[in-house]
């Protein structure tokens, strides 16, 4: 089969590798689509993502979908347990917990101490991704993709998950005015998270008029690109910042209001940064991580399911031996992309 595979720092290929085979307690799924993530272009540019670095080959992927190909001799209970049989169309939960964890983390698994991800170099050896025709995952990685979502679609679950868990950190957003600021993928689907929370107002701010473009169409009530001379926002209830940029800090924690809330979903670069944050104290703010997801990929399922659009992102589409085309497409905001689509059989 073919898989996609970074080797280290600008050397991405696509390459033939052996077709895998589910052991007793697994399953295969022969993959659909997948939607290339900015950790997969982080290991393709540097190496590295965050604090994880290449150290072998790594299959890349962790947003993925497609079809229940074979089960295992000993999986076949658990398969059936969630309604699914060879031929169901799933996504997966890409998340294996290692070891114990502190029993105040029983409910957020997204803070254990040590999590395997698809596609990450984080541990050695490394958890190899799934872009690729095939994978073998844990029956309790499946998610099944409910009528009316394509299998295209689904594949977007997983980062749809991330943005739904920021917004829960926000809290409650009901009839409250939201500013999401960087509308790249996770920030265009927190958009459309934070108004399926009920949120009365949504502002969307970036530096590109096409990534805007995208969160008017995910449902951002108004948008603003301080690039052009636009400004943010004043006392908004409650900030989510997706795009990871330092120097965008100071200006989002000041148009929260005073007592409000921020998150910070965008991955701030490793190590010691420079921002202006002395608002924080004096307008007291909360200032809130937000961490990848528990299983917030159900509930974007779920309101897929329900009427909310995620076509918006897919801006391009290659086929797998195309992958490092569409990974240059990704990586160049030039292009007008989104989120690039890789079709993995």
């Amino acid at each position: 089969m073919k898989a996609v595979i970074v080797h280290g720092k600008d050397d991405l290929r696509v390459e033939e590798t052996p077709d895998p085979h589910p052991g007793p307690h697994e399953v295969l799924v022969e993959l659909a689509w997948g939607g290339i993530c900015g950790s997969d272009i982080a290991y393709w540019k540097h190496g590295t993502s965050g604090t994880a670095a290449l150290s072998d080959p790594l299959v890349l992927g962790h947003e993925v979908s497609g079809r229940i190909a074979s089960i295992g001799t000993d999986a076949a209970e658990a398969v059936a347990a969630v309604g699914a049989d060879v031929g169901t169309p799933v996504t997966l939960h890409p998340a294996t917990l290692v070891g114990d964890h502190a029993p105040e983390l029983a409910a957020r698994s997204n803070l254990w101490p040590q999590v395997r991800y698809f596609g990450s170099a984080a541990f050695h050896p490394h958890e190899q991704g799934a872009f690729s025709r095939y994978r073998a995952v844990r029956p309790d990685q499946l998610r099944i993709v409910p009528d009316g979502v394509t299998l295209k679609e689904s594949a977007l679950a997983e980062p749809f998950g991330v943005a739904l868990h920021a917004v829960a950190r926000a809290g409650e957003l009901a009839g409250r005015t939201v500013l999401i600021n960087g509308c790249g993928p996770i920030g265009a689907l927190t958009v459309a998270a934070a108004l399926a929370a009920g949120a009365g107002r949504v502002v969307a701010a970036d530096l590109s008029d096409d990534a805007l473009d995208i969160a008017r169409r995910m449902g951002a009530d108004a948008t603003v690109n301080p690039g052009r001379g636009d400004t943010l926002p004043v006392d908004v209830d409650a900030a989510i910042e997706a795009s990871g940029a330092p120097r965008a800090l100071g200006g989002v924690i000041a148009a929260v209001k005073r007592g409000g809330v921020l998150v910070q979903v965008g991955n701030l670069p490793a190590g010691e940064i420079s921002a202006a944050i002395g608002n924080i104290v004096t307008r007291e703010i909360d200032y809130r991580g937000s961490y990848r997801f528990v299983d917030e990929i159900s509930t974007a399922l779920e309101l897929m399911a329900g009427g909310v659009d995620v076509s918006p992102l897919m801006t391009h589409e290659v086929a797998i031996g195309e992958a490092v085309r569409g990974f240059e497409l990704a990586a160049d905001r030039a292009t007008g992309s989104s989120k690039v689509m890789i079709q993995l059989s």
